[in-house]
Order: structure tokens, then sequence, then C-alpha cells
């Protein structure tokens, strides 16, 4: 009987902790979707963005990808972000896809430009930049290596 007390009150203990732990991550983990206005930016490729991924300015969290389609005109991968409302983006700026690094998820990037009228809101970001691939990256270094050679000679 004592042993099955002490088991009991054991897994009870577990239990409790556990439930801390799961209080502490959904108080303090960004896991859910910006609320704010709505605005798209196409691209040719988003390199496996997905819906819920980041969108920052400055390394800071603005923003959230809610949906991906394609545009069945350009055949462009159009993204639809979820902007903070404390946030107002000049309509010149640049949206890009980022990597966190060799293996981490990708992010969109905006880089503010200096417009004094802003984006409004279901308007769309018209200056993107398509993410470049490890690979892309790679093959334009080789390119420029090999052509600065057939200059020198």
């Amino acid at each position: 009987m004592g042993r099955n007390f002490a088991e009991t009150v054991m897994g009870g203990m577990v239990l409790a902790v556990a439930m801390v732990f799961l209080y502490f991550f959904v108080n303090t983990a960004q896991i859910s979707a910006v609320e704010g206005y709505s605005v798209s930016a196409a691209f040719a490729k988003i390199g496996g963005l997905q819906k819920g991924s980041d969108v920052r300015i400055s390394g800071i969290n603005v923003s959230t990808v809610i949906s991906s389609g394609l545009d069945s005109e350009t055949y462009d991968a159009v993204i639809k972000l979820s902007i903070e409302p404390s946030v107002k983006l000049p309509k010149d700026t640049v949206a890009m896809i980022a990597s966190e690094g060799m293996i981490g998820g990708k992010y969109v990037r905006l880089r503010p430009g200096s417009s004094k009228s802003y984006i409004q809101p279901g308007g769309s970001i018209n200056k993107t930049e398509d993410f470049k691939s490890l690979e892309d990256q790679v093959g334009e270094i080789i390119f420029l290596a090999t052509s600065g050679d057939n200059k020198k000679k």
C-alpha cells in the first residue's frame, strides 16, 4: 500500500511540474499569429516559406505569413501578411525571403523605404526580392570568379 501511495504522489508531482512548464511555454512563446491589417507580396520563388512564418523588420517580429498561393495569371507565389496595426509600411518597402541559417526556417524580411505615403490595408508590397537558395548563391560566386578570370586574359 505504501509503495502505491508513494508512486501516486510522485506521479502527481511530475504532472504538476509538467503543467507549470506548459503554462510557462504558452505564456512566453509567441505562437499566435500577429493580428493586424493584411498586405500581400508576390515572389517568383519563396523557397519553402510556410504559413505562420515570421515577418521581421530589423530582426523584430512585426507580422506573420497568413497564407500563400499561386497567381493564376503570372504564376508568381503570392503571400499574405498580417501586419501589426502599430507598424505603418512606406509604399517603397522591399520584401525579401531570408533564411535563419543553413538549416533554419525561412522568414520574410522587410526593408522599409523612405516614402511619406503608406501601404493601405489590403494593399501590396510592390518591391520584392526572391529567395536565393544556397545553390543559387554558390552559382553566382562561381560565375563572378570565372568571369573575372576571362577579363584578365
